[in-house]
């Protein structure tokens, strides 16, 4: 007599199956997901491939999963079974973005226009929408302040560029590292370009340099680590003089270490205010993101907001983990 559990037939779909933390996930079979109340069914069109997908696939990131098996992807793009297209976000785990299907909440799944392509879509919700908060929301920039870039090379930070400038930022400063992508970046607005290649001190003279008397009013940083350390060393005063303005740091990654080392004296000399952007402290309201999405969707529609990103088959999942794509974000098609 067969039991109940070997009667049950599962769908399988394919899918970006990460089976070990800290290693690339592979294109194999995983069960289809079934919703739940509240939840829909999304068939997946296009999901980008972001540096937080890897954080989280290496059990380093703070909302990293350790049950395993699980599909890999935190968004993306695909249609509902009434046909609309949507932008989806946080799919159930341990059912991800870079699959065949993912199951969502309905309230997390945004309609998209037709003038916006699933590729474009995938790639520029997660950096667009976290560049125009960390400016917006955390920073509350002002028309006229002075911006500096901590990581502009990547793709998030390219974002962050035209974003400042959108929002009214009189100078915008682009530090990174790669050099092709360096070149490219006052096409997109930077007033100013910072090679991050130098050594502590040279590295703190030329921020000090290019901070000049007014100072940097708002810094948006993708590093962390010893490029903050150097910013903290030009901003400390050697005087007892007040300081003209505030310094809002905000922290958006870490991909140049996890710590610093925060000198007392730079807390007491300046007026430097360190803030953090994530999920922690995004809106909870469906209101303020509806409002983001549509500032960025009507960016992007008219070429305000450009981003580079590049088709990859959720079969060459795997080869394209790893891969640097300087400034460019692979989107895997199902």
């Amino acid at each position: 007599m067969q039991t109940i559990a070997a009667c049950v037939e599962f769908s399988i779909m394919k899918a970006a199956v990460l089976s070990a933390l800290d290693q690339a996930p592979r294109c194999g079979d995983f069960q289809d997901p079934t919703p739940s109340d509240g939840e829909v069914i999304v068939r997946v069109r296009a999901a980008a491939l972001k540096p937080i997908d890897r954080q989280l696939a290496t059990g380093a990131h703070y909302a990293s999963q350790r049950n395993l098996p699980m599909v890999c992807g935190s968004d993306g793009v695909g249609s509902l079974d009434d046909g609309r297209r949507v932008f989806f976000a946080a799919p159930r785990a341990p059912f991800g973005g870079m699959a065949e299907r993912a199951v969502v909440a309905a309230m997390r799944c945004f309609p998209l226009p037709d003038n916006v392509d699933d590729v474009t879509a995938a790639a520029v919700f997660n950096p667009g929408l976290s560049a125009l908060g960390a400016l917006k929301w955390r920073a509350q920039i002002v028309s006229g302040e002075t911006v500096l870039i901590l990581g502009a090379t990547g793709v998030t930070g390219k974002l962050a560029i035209q974003t400042a400038k959108l929002l009214g930022a009189g100078r915008v400063i682009a530090a990174g590292r790669s050099e092709r992508v360096l070149n490219s970046l006052q096409e997109l607005g930077a007033d100013a370009i910072i090679r991050l290649g130098k050594t502590g001190l040279e590295l703190s003279e030329a921020f000090a340099q290019e901070a000049g008397r007014k100072g940097f009013d708002v810094v948006i940083d993708y590093l962390w680590g010893a490029p903050v350390e150097a910013l903290l060393g030009a901003i400390t005063r050697k005087d007892f003089h007040a300081a003209a303005s505030r310094v809002r740091i905000v922290q958006v990654g870490e991909s140049a270490g996890a710590t610093i080392s925060l000198p007392a004296a730079v807390l007491r000399s300046s007026r430097l205010e360190i803030l953090g952007a994530g999920s922690g402290n995004a809106p909870a309201s469906r209101e303020a993101w509806g409002e983001a999405i549509q500032w960025l969707l009507g960016n992007v529609t008219r070429g305000a907001l450009k981003i580079d990103a590049e088709k990859v088959p959720l079969a060459e999942v795997e080869s394209a983990w790893g891969r640097n794509w300087e400034g460019r974000r692979a989107v895997i098609i199902p």
